[in-house]
């Protein structure tokens, strides 16, 4: 029975081995196909030297607001638009891959949204000017590639704009996939046919559920009574870093509880593509849920503000949803990030250790 079961389990690794390796091939076709594509002009903003800063630096704020580097949808031609559709769904699963262009099909909403307040004359002309001017559009993603994909063993790519930052960084067949940056405004689409239209609702859904289902004690731990964030903590204005523990320790929940922690881990990892996002879960289940902490600032509704966080040994998950002053909490930003290997960090560390 023993040999059965080893032989079993090593199956299944070299199964996912073989898998991860097609999938970075997969993604490495796609992102090579994009640069083929390419005109000479569009190549100089597109590509850039893997060792760029711009590589290790990413925004969620408006392109009105913050430059991007790479090239944007918008001076993209449709076959361009479409290679980049494919280096995407390649990239991510069928969830990550709609809440990626729903993200941005929210920033086509967002204007929709201005439009119909300035016609309705709940905003005045300056604000209406004010809040264009953020240019908000799918068009305002951009997507740069760092390195040679066809011929590097250290290549990757960053896809960003509004509530947008993905970035993939590879080193021979090792993939880093943090920081992972996702967020939405409105947080549930208020008016028109779009309303009630929740693209991160899960990840706001199980935060909720996991805090309503402790106990009094149990909360009283987990909660920071301190103001909510205007932001996630580790946002890129701040870049601040959370190294201490606070709140409620995985070995503190019961079995259910613990099942809703393990829920939204896997709702940030599995938006990767599946043999992917399996290799990542694995390394968080075998760091110890029970190692996990989860911290709270806020209310536990839907509606007002609230933040939460868990924070294991390998990742770093955090949820923000702060309306701000005379506001419903109605705007989420979210990120996963995996501790000492952002950027490929920790990869990249160990290959120039070896290679020098």
């Amino acid at each position: 029975m023993f040999i059965k079961t080893t032989l079993f389990l090593c199956l299944v690794y070299f199964s996912l081995s073989a898998l991860g390796q097609n999938t970075e091939e997969e993604i490495r076709k796609s992102v090579t196909s994009f640069v083929d594509g390419l005109t000479t002009l569009q190549k100089k903003r597109a590509l850039l030297n893997f060792n760029d800063t711009a590589r290790v630096k990413w925004n969620n704020l408006p392109v009105g607001m913050r430059a991007r580097a790479g090239l944007d949808i918008g001076s993209m031609s449709e076959e361009q638009r479409k290679t980049v559709h494919r280096i995407l769904s390649s990239s991510l699963s069928s969830q990550g891959y709609l809440k990626a262009t729903s993200i941005m099909h929210l920033d086509n909403l967002l204007n929709m949204f201005v439009d119909t307040m300035h016609n309705r004359k709940e905003i005045d002309d300056s604000l209406y000017r004010m809040m264009r001017d953020l240019k908000w559009s799918h068009e305002n993603y951009y997507l740069a590639v760092f390195g040679n994909p066809s011929a590097d063993a250290n290549w990757g790519y960053k896809l960003e704009g509004h509530h947008l930052s993905v970035n993939f960084t590879f080193h021979d067949h090792q993939l880093s996939v943090t920081p992972m940056f996702v967020g939405t405004d409105p947080a549930e689409y208020p008016i028109l046919q779009y309303a009630g239209w929740r693209v991160l609702s899960k990840e706001e859904d199980f935060g909720l559920k996991l805090i309503q289902s402790l106990s009094a004690e149990q909360k009283q731990k987990a909660t920071m009574s301190k103001e909510v964030p205007a932001d996630i903590i580790t946002s890129a204005e701040r870049g601040k870093r959370l190294v201490d523990y606070w709140g409620l320790k995985g070995s503190e929940l019961n079995v259910q509880q613990q099942e809703l922690l393990k829920s939204i881990v896997r709702e940030f990892v599995f938006n990767l593509v599946y043999e992917k996002a399996v290799i990542e879960y694995d390394k968080i289940i075998k760091a110890g849920i029970k190692n996990v902490y989860f911290g709270w600032i806020g209310e536990y509704e839907e509606k007002k503000p609230h933040y939460y966080i868990l924070n294991g040994p390998t990742f770093l998950i955090e949820f923000d949803n702060n309306g701000g002053p005379r506001r419903a909490a109605n705007h989420i930003h979210a990120i996963w990030r995996e501790k000492g290997n952002e950027f490929g960090e920790d990869l990249l560390k160990k290959h120039y250790e070896t290679q020098h």
